[in-house]
C-alpha cells in the first residue's frame, strides 16, 4: 500500500514539473531552479574539490567512515543536474551508508558530448582509489543518466584493467539512449518525471551525432561480464521500467549478480522526495543495507 504522502507528490509534479523546457538549456536552468528550496540533512558537511581535474563534493554524514566510499553520478539526461541538485540525496546516501559520498559534477552535454561524461566518472573513482579508499570499500552509484553512467563507468575501469569497486548501485538508470522500451509508450501516463519526447531531446544533445547504442553511452548494449554484484531500483510506474529490468537480465546473463527491486507505485527517481515521501528513504536504505552487504 502506498504512503498517502505518494499522491501529494505526484500531483505536485503534475502542476509544477521538475524538468521542463523547449531544449536541453531551458530544462537546465529549470531543474537548478525547481530544487533549489530543497532541504539538506542535518548533520551532513560537504566539501569541494577537484577530483583528477573533475569538480567533485565530499559529503560526509556524521558517522560516516573514513574507509568507505560511494562515488555519486547525478541524474539529468546528461545535459543537467549539478552538486547542487542532487545535495539532499547524496546527504541521504551517506547517512544511511555511513560512508563518504563523493558527489560528481561530469560535464554534461551538448557542450561535451560522449564521452565526456564517462571520462569524468572514471577520473572520480580513481581519485578515490588514490586516495587511499580501496576499491572493495567503494561503490558507484547514480540516478537515471547517472544509474545508465554508473554501468558504463563500471564497464570502462574493467576494459581498462582497474580494480573492480564492490558495487554499483543503480536508480531508475537510463541505459538505452536508442529508447527501445516498451514502458516509455506503455507507463507515459503514469510517470509525472519523464516523457519520451524529452528524453529524445536529452539522448541527441549527449550523442552528437554518435550511435545511440553506443556501449559506453547506452549501456543494455555493453558487454557486461565481470562487474561487481549490482542492485538496480525502478517504479513500476516509471517509463524506464524496461531500462532496468532488461539490463538487469543481461547482466545476470553475463553472470553477474544483479538485484532488480521494483517498487510497485513508484515514479521515476521518488528518493529525490525522502524528504517528505517515506518510500524515498526507504529506497535509499535499502541501497545502503545492498552496498554493507558486499562490504562484508
Amino acid at each position: 500500500m502506498p504512503s498517502p504522502q505518494l499522491k501529494l507528490v505526484i500531483d505536485m509534479l503534475r502542476n509544477a514539473p521538475a524538468v521542463a523546457g523547449a531544449d536541453v538549456l531551458a530544462m537546465r536552468a529549470n531543474m537548478e531552479k525547481a530544487v533549489a528550496a530543497v532541504p539538506v540533512p542535518a548533520g551532513v558537511a560537504f566539501t569541494r574539490v577537484r577530483a583528477n581535474g573533475v569538480p567533485a563534493e565530499w559529503t560526509v554524514a556524521e558517522g560516516a567512515r573514513d574507509d568507505v566510499a560511494i562515488v555519486y553520478l547525478h541524474g539529468g539526461g546528461y545535459v543537467m543536474g549539478s552538486l547542487d541538485t542532487h545535495r539532499g540525496l547524496c546527504g541521504r546516501l551517506s547517512r544511511a551508508s555511513r560512508a563518504r559520498v563523493l558527489s560528481v559534477d561530469y560535464r554534461l552535454g551538448p557542450e561535451h558530448p560522449h564521452p565526456a561524461a564517462v571520462e569524468d566518472a572514471v577520473a572520480a573513482v580513481r581519485f578515490v582509489r588514490e586516495s587511499g579508499i580501496a576499491p572493495e570499500r567503494t561503490a558507484v552509484a547514480g540516478d537515471s543518466a547517472g544509474g545508465g553512467l554508473t554501468l558504463a563507468t563500471l564497464v570502462a575501469l574493467r576494459d581498462a584493467g582497474d580494480a573492480t569497486p564492490a558495487a554499483g548501485l543503480c536508480i531508475s538508470p537510463w541505459t538505452d539512449l536508442a529508447l527501445t522500451g516498451d514502458t516509455i509508450v506503455t507507463k507515459a501516463a503514469e510517470d509525472p518525471m519523464v516523457r519520451g519526447a524529452d528524453l529524445a531531446l536529452m539522448a541527441d544533445a549527449y550523442l552528437a551525432g554518435r550511435n545511440p547504442m553506443t556501449p559506453l553511452a547506452s549501456p543494455l548494449y555493453a558487454d557486461l561480464a565481470g562487474l561487481p554484484p549490482l542492485i538496480l531500483q525502478v517504479g513500476s510506474a516509471e517509463v524506464l521500467l524496461d531500462d532496468a529490468a532488461r539490463v538487469a537480465e543481461r547482466a545476470r546473463a553475463a553472470g553477474v549478480e544483479a538485484e532488480l527491486r521494483v517498487w510497485q507505485d513508484m515514479f521515476h527517481v521518488w528518493h529525490a522526495f525522502a524528504e517528505i515521501l517515506p518510500e524515498g528513504q526507504q529506497a535509499v536504505d535499502e541501497m545502503a543495507a545492498f552496498f554493507e552487504k558486499r562490504l562484508a
